[in-house]
């Protein structure tokens, strides 16, 4: 059973608003998909353009690109959310820290995608956590991100088309195929689906021997992903920590970049 948390969050206000400039080129693109294929996908207005009261409260870096953007669904399914309106520490949140330290973009009961916010609020990298609670690098930033889901919209739209008009289409079996496509074209590789992917595996190591300043007080073990390609993947419970794995909780550092594990 999920913990509802509060929505009012204690936002850090220090960090630049992510200008909407350095994503107008996708978001018009993510525009025109649903323009074209408006029987499967939709716009979620974003709060600036939406009629309805919102509940959702996004990081303060987000307000351009959230005023303009909602998210998307296909097939009235959610596939990308810039409005969360119910924020929990279960399920796939459980090893996550501070509901003020991440964003959900994408989740299922089991699953999600989250953007990692530095301390002062910083947006960073984006991750996909799986059933077992290991992070993959899923974008360096949330402009990549939304990029590499534009392709996988566009690779799912495309053949929801071939399938012929929607109206002629069954709607469930449209609906699950919507689904399974955007899983083969995007989530099953971020979210350990696939398990023939060959993801490379960054270790958590020692504080002590890991050489990287500024880490929490109490970090018990530190991952680096500052090099790391897109793909990368960190075990958070296959690590030898003091008492249980799943008391710990992760904070990021370099924005995102760096995973540090802290004790519960």
């Amino acid at each position: 059973m999920s913990t509802p948390m509060n929505n009012s969050l204690p936002w850090p206000t220090e960090a630049a608003v992510l200008p909407l400039a350095s994503v107008r080129p996708v978001l018009d693109r993510l525009a025109s998909l649903v323009n074209t294929h408006e029987q499967d996908a939709s716009l979620i207005p974003g709060l600036a353009v939406t009629e309805e009261e919102v509940a959702a409260d996004p990081p303060p870096a987000l307000e351009q690109i959230g005023d303009e953007l909602g998210g998307i669904t296909v097939r009235g399914l959610t596939m990308l959310t810039l409005q969360i309106e119910d924020r929990t520490d279960v399920g796939p949140y459980t090893l996550l820290g501070d509901a003020t330290s991440y964003y959900p973009l994408y989740e299922t009961p089991d699953s999600a995608v989250v953007l990692a916010l530095d301390e002062d609020g910083t947006p960073g990298a984006v991750y996909g956590i799986g059933e077992d609670l290991a992070l993959q690098l899923a974008a360096e930033d949330l402009p990549g991100y939304l990029d590499r889901f534009a392709d996988a919209l566009e690779a799912t739209l495309d053949a929801l088309e071939a399938r012929g008009p929607a109206d002629e289409d069954s709607q469930d079996s449209r609906t699950d195929a919507a689904e399974q496509l955007m899983d083969e074209h995007l989530f099953a590789a971020i979210l350990g689906m696939d398990e023939l992917a060959d993801a490379p595996e960054v270790p958590l190591q020692d504080p002590a021997a890991a050489g990287i300043e500024g880490l929490p007080a109490g970090t018990l073990a530190v991952a680096d992903l500052r090099t790391a390609r897109v793909g990368a993947r960190v075990d958070l419970i296959e690590v030898e920590v003091p008492g249980d794995p799943l008391e710990t909780h992760v904070a990021w550092r370099e924005r995102g970049r760096v995973i540090a594990l802290l004790g519960g």
